[in-house]
């Protein structure tokens, strides 16, 4: 026997012999409640700097939250009791809503969201159309950014399903601005807070309070108006435990809530239709486990049938009223042509190559990644059903839209789903087995399976990322009234194409887009295969060219029909004004 450093275990492994006290909480839940209580630190310091320049009491009332997150560390760490710790708990979740509260009055402006929201709501109520009716000036020297389409147009109307206009109407008293919309989704993202800390288990509660109200970023999400935030917290109930909706073959009155809140939820934004079809694959799947094919069908006829009323009743006014308008408004992320804008795969096109000719199938790629993710869930349910709240996220990642708020405005559910609907719910679930997928060799025919599903989002994916740029464009001439602002900017440029391009022309500096460049001399359409020099005009007059020589400067050129990106990387002194 070799002597050597001896070592003591850290917790007590003898049989019999308790880590805790009897009545005493376990040291997950304490830590749990300890990082509740620390992520409430996160942007706090900045909202108290705002609040000492601008409102005392603000200041003086989260000086008094810090003391209150001080306390709770200590206590989080030291109470006997699980009775004591759970009050705790309660003592963060309110600490937590009250720093919400005071952020959301020193910054309650909104963002875009907010403003076409809030404008949406007094449309409503003053009897005016809401849909397809642009408002330009919600977006003209406030400061509020504006989403531009591939054919060089901006979007300005509502495109958004109409819960979240009448969630606002309260909120209209507030005055002018975005500032209705920003409340109601403060609101309700507090009311989601309450309500997952509410129905998760006891101990896991503090998770609710971080996941919702800490981090600061979903509480800076409701302080720019998306309407995202109001149906991710109207799906909180429905996803909480979801594998128990219809147990038995009765949905009950707690399954006909859930199902109207998921109806809701479908007309306050358009997330919620993607995550719909894993659920109620899931839910089937689990029924039927329990209750065969025809009684599990009935459940999910019931269920979805419910969940359509709720939406329809909610939609009716506007559906009547104006049915042309408000189909082409909830449709409109899907069809609006927007710019690619992002964290995902489109950032090959954007930002490390110079542009594709085949952005289209950015979005053929994320629809069919899509649906091969929900045949995917539903051959492999007994593994993958914990994941229904997250595998309908995956697909936004090829999407020409790819943002990272697509995903952190749904994190709650990840976390309801983790606590709530653990594997064991789906280890008697049913799973379709074809006799193709059965046999000597199951293990393989079922990886085959997957693969060849997984193919075709792939190759889209691929065809997308390696298109090449189908506009060859030079600087030609810069003028400008002073050394470093440029006015109108001559292009010389040429269709490598076979098709016929429409190219509208921006400058952008570092990561996001900008306003396009009116055409002031030139052709606005070039043949295939031919050159022009057209003469660009500034949006705002001027265009004030970067100091630094390294600053990265990019000449854009998007067409909508084919959808196309052409970049050239042009230099402050390339872009320097004659004179």
């Amino acid at each position: 026997m070799t002597p050597g450093r001896r070592t003591w275990p850290i917790v007590t492994t003898s049989p019999g012999a308790p880590s805790e006290a009897p009545g005493s909480p376990a040291q997950w839940h304490r830590v749990l409640t300890l990082l509740a209580d620390v992520s409430l630190f996160i942007g706090t310091r900045s909202v108290w700097t705002q609040a000492a320049s601008h409102n005392l009491v603000l200041a003086g009332i989260i000086s008094v939250c810090y003391a209150s997150i001080l306390v709770s560390g200590v206590l989080a760490l030291t109470v006997r009791r699980t009775r004591s710790l759970v009050r705790l708990d309660a003592v963060v979740l309110v600490t937590a809503i009250v720093l919400a509260a005071c952020n959301w009055t020193l910054n309650h402006a909104g963002g875009d969201e907010a403003a076409l929201t809030a404008q949406a709501a007094r449309e409503l109520l003053a009897g005016h159309q809401v849909y397809d009716q642009p408002w330009p000036w919600l977006f003209q020297g406030k400061g509020v950014a504006v989403t531009p389409t591939m054919d060089g147009g901006y979007d300005f109307t509502y495109g958004y399903p109409p819960l979240a206009p009448l969630l606002t109407l309260p909120f209209l008293w507030l005055g002018h601005g975005g500032a209705p919309a920003t409340a109601a989704a403060t609101v309700a993202l507090v009311a989601g807070a309450v309500t997952l800390w509410r129905m998760l288990p006891v101990p896991w509660r503090p998770a609710a309070t971080m996941a919702c109200l800490g981090f600061s970023f979903l509480p800076s999400y409701a302080r720019q108006g998306y309407p995202a935030i109001i149906a991710m917290v109207l799906l909180i109930p429905v996803v909480v435990r979801w594998p128990h909706i219809g147990a038995g073959g009765r949905l009950g009155r707690t399954g006909i809530a859930r199902a109207v809140c998921l109806g809701a939820a479908c007309a306050a934004q358009q997330l919620p239709w993607f995550v719909m079809p894993f659920l109620l694959a899931g839910l089937y799947a689990v029924r039927r486990g329990e209750l065969g094919s025809r009684a599990a069908a009935h459940v999910l006829l019931r269920f979805l049938g419910t969940a359509f009323a709720a939406w329809l009743v909610i939609d009716a006014y506007l559906l009547v009223r104006e049915p042309g308008p408000w189909l082409a408004g909830i449709a409109l992320p899907l069809t609006q042509g927007a710019v690619l804008h992002g964290q995902g795969l489109v950032d090959v096109s954007l930002y490390f190559t110079h542009g594709s000719d085949r952005l289209d199938w950015y979005g053929h790629a994320s629809m069919l990644l899509a649906a091969a993710l929900l045949a995917l869930f539903t051959l492999f349910v007994r593994r993958l059903g914990p994941a229904a709240t997250v595998l309908p996220w995956c697909a936004f990642y090829l999407a020409t839209r790819s943002q990272d708020g697509y995903y952190l405005m749904m994190t709650p559910l990840w976390l309801a789903a983790a606590v709530t609907a653990p594997l064991p719910e789906f280890a008697r679930a049913w799973q379709p087995r074809p006799r193709w997928l059965t046999g000597p060799n199951r293990r393989r025919t079922l990886a085959c399976a997957a693969a060849l599903l997984l193919l075709p989002p792939l190759v889209s994916a691929t065809l997308a990322a390696t298109g090449g740029p189908p506009l060859r464009m030079d600087v030609a001439a810069t003028r400008g009234p002073a050394p470093r602002s440029v006015s109108t900017l001559t292009l010389r440029v040429r269709n490598t194409g076979s098709d016929p391009l429409t190219p509208h022309y921006m400058l952008t500096r570092g990561q996001g887009m900008s306003r396009y460049w009116s055409l002031a001399r030139g052709p606005a359409t070039l043949a295939p295969h031919t050159s022009a020099t057209v003469t660009l005009r500034a949006p705002a007059g001027t265009f004030a060219v970067p100091a630094a020589k390294n600053t990265r400067i990019r000449l854009r050129a998007f067409t909508g029909d084919p959808q196309t990106l052409s970049t050239r990387d042009v230099t402050p002194a390339q872009l320097a004004p004659e004179q």
